[in-house]
């Protein structure tokens, strides 16, 4: 029996969704454009899909077009975000759609998708669609209207610039929830000097409150000045906070809840050679709904 056109739009949600939120870092609004990817599969289906050739290449063309679309305006928006943007937290320990491969876990850690704020949109659409999504260059010249060539170059120089601002470093699952581990411990010991032993030289702390509630307003850079910023958080936390580690956006995170278990925020950290390099924090509560939301439906 054929597959409905809403079954088959069914099918490949996942796809949709996971494009979506990589474009945009946002899980409502991916899910905002997904909605309006399946509104328009419908009314040029109707509930048979037989005039479509590959509802496939259909799909991932609306949701990528609309994404791009949907990108330049938020990143006109980000320009005046109240102290450094961060991408709103998705739980997926539960979610093997978003990260069964490598490539897919990789492209979703926090401190990844705040590197690929620095391409444009088609870049962004184009890099994400070659290297995590596998698609071909033929199929992703035809979503974004360029050619098969300029798709290449802009690949290539995605990842030379994403390199230069992010070295890769091999860090297993196992080895990335280790140091979360440790780097627990340690703030809760409130030894400075064991935290500062587990710090690169060049790490980094960003703090999203997105101006709703209190937040380092700028980067925090140094091992000295980061490791006395997240011991003066945990001193001021203490009696108020419980902290318990989850997958977040693919890596080992920490889930930070105030009063009556309320998530207050979600702490990601970037691991080089068995050594914390950025710590990213998402306080702002409009970000953390879905999150919230998600969690409390497992």
């Amino acid at each position: 029996m054929a597959m409905t056109a809403e079954q088959i739009f069914d099918e490949q949600r996942p796809l949709l969704f996971s494009i979506a939120y990589r474009m945009l870092g946002s899980a409502m609004d991916a899910e905002d454009i997904v909605q309006e990817t399946f509104l328009r599969w419908y009314k040029a289906t109707g509930d048979s899909s037989d005039q479509i050739q590959s509802p496939r290449a259909y799909l991932s063309t609306v949701v990528t077009r609309l994404s791009i679309d949907q990108l330049r305006s938020a990143q006109a928006r980000r320009e005046v975000y109240v102290g450094p943007w961060l991408p709103e937290p998705i739980s997926t320990e539960f979610n093997s759609d978003m990260t069964d491969k490598a490539e897919l876990a990789d492209s979703l850690s926090i401190a990844f998708m705040v590197v690929l704020e620095s391409l444009s949109p088609v870049e962004r659409a184009v890099f994400l669609l070659r290297e995590v999504f596998d698609y071909e260059y033929d199929e992703i010249a035809a979503i974004v209207e360029k050619s098969e060539e300029n798709c290449r170059q802009m690949v290539r120089r995605a990842k030379q610039h994403l390199a230069q601002r992010r070295p890769r470093f091999k860090v297993s699952p196992e080895q990335g929830q280790q140091v979360m581990k440790q780097f627990l411990e340690v703030c809760m010991g409130g030894e400075l000097q064991a935290l500062l032993n587990l710090l690169t030289e060049d790490v980094m702390t960003r703090s999203d409150g997105g101006g709703k509630v209190r937040a380092a307003l700028n980067p925090i850079y140094g091992r000295d000045k980061v490791a006395r910023f997240l011991l003066g958080l945990v001193s001021k936390g203490e009696g108020h906070f419980t902290y318990k580690l989850a997958e977040v956006n693919g890596q080992p995170s920490l889930l930070i809840r105030g009063e009556q278990t309320k998530l207050y925020g979600v702490l990601q950290i970037d691991v080089a050679e068995e050594k914390v390099r950025a710590i990213n924090l998402v306080v702002n509560p409009e970000k953390l709904e879905f999150l919230e939301k998600s969690l409390s439906e497992k």
